[in-house]
């Protein structure tokens, strides 16, 4: 089996156009990356990435903006793709996107066109 890979994908205008502190932008992508472990924890691939967790494997991708992240959500929703979207509460901010763990070459087309989180 290859590799098993997460992403971790981030709405860039977070700290980009409304000043969110970087801290704070990555305790989202921290709560969502918890709660898609949580919620697939019994998932075979989760078993196996939790069973080596020295060499987990996450890329952060980056979209613009909600409506980017809104789209990519409903494409891994269209696809049966687990993940979890992460929604800032009390606020109801959609702030990221994290895939529970895949290996790359099942979950890669969905996010390739994508760019690391800069």
């Amino acid at each position: 089996m290859s590799k098993l890979i997460q992403y971790v994908i981030v709405r860039s205008d977070l700290s980009k156009n409304m000043q969110w502190p970087l801290g704070a932008v990555i305790a989202q992508s921290c709560h969502a990356c918890a709660a898609v472990i949580h919620n697939f924890y019994n998932d075979e691939y989760t078993q196996q990435y939790l069973a080596d967790l020295d060499n987990m494997h996450k890329v952060v991708l980056e979209v613009t903006d909600e409506s980017s992240l809104n789209d990519v959500h409903k494409k891994l929703q269209e696809n049966n793709i687990d993940h979890k979207l992460w929604i800032e509460q009390p606020e109801n901010i959609p702030t990221c996107l994290v895939t529970k763990p895949y290996p790359k070459e099942e979950i890669h087309k969905y996010v390739k066109k994508l760019k690391l989180l800069q």
